[in-house]
């Protein structure tokens, strides 16, 4: 059997009047995050980590921030393409290890949420998504609530 690790990071500016999608589900928040798609930046650090392991280059690569037929897609469609991707190259999903850096909200309670929808979307038990939270302590980007950031780590098997 072959195991392969892969890294994702992703930030995106959070702006006023925007939504705000993290895990594949809308939180209520004063302002959302900015991006091509609806900027889901917790989806987008899975793709990237389900993909470097795969080494098949990264979320950008598949669906190019300059192609219109993305702007505004659902984080969840790419989500879903990017599993169906590594899939049909012989890979299988083993786990995938989350940490979001948001000043605000609180993402503590809506935890369990985010893994029902993304393992749903992604064909795989709940268990194997694990999401933590953490700030930034105030410093930075993340610290003066202009955007956020999610780190994921993301295990793949082959037979």
């Amino acid at each position: 059997m072959k195991i392969r690790v892969g890294q994702g990071y992703d930030v995106h500016k959070l702006g006023e009047g925007e939504k705000l999608w993290l895990g594949g589900i809308q939180l209520d928040h004063t302002h959302g995050l900015i991006g091509h798609s609806d900027a889901d930046v917790l989806i987008h650090a899975i793709c990237d980590a389900v993909l470097g392991a795969a080494n098949m280059r990264d979320i950008g690569y598949h669906f190019a921030d300059t192609d219109p037929q993305y702007k505004g897609i659902d984080s969840k469609i790419l989500l879903k393409d990017v599993m169906k991707i590594v899939r049909e190259q012989g890979w299988e999903f083993g786990n995938v290890d989350c940490t979001i850096v948001a000043q605000r909200p609180k993402i503590n309670p809506h935890i369990p949420a985010m893994k029902k929808c993304m393992a749903e979307v992604m064909n795989v038990d709940e268990e194997d998504i694990s999401i933590k939270a953490t700030t930034s302590e105030k410093m930075g980007f993340v610290g003066r609530e202009e955007g956020m950031a999610v780190h994921a780590v993301a295990l793949i098997t082959k037979a």
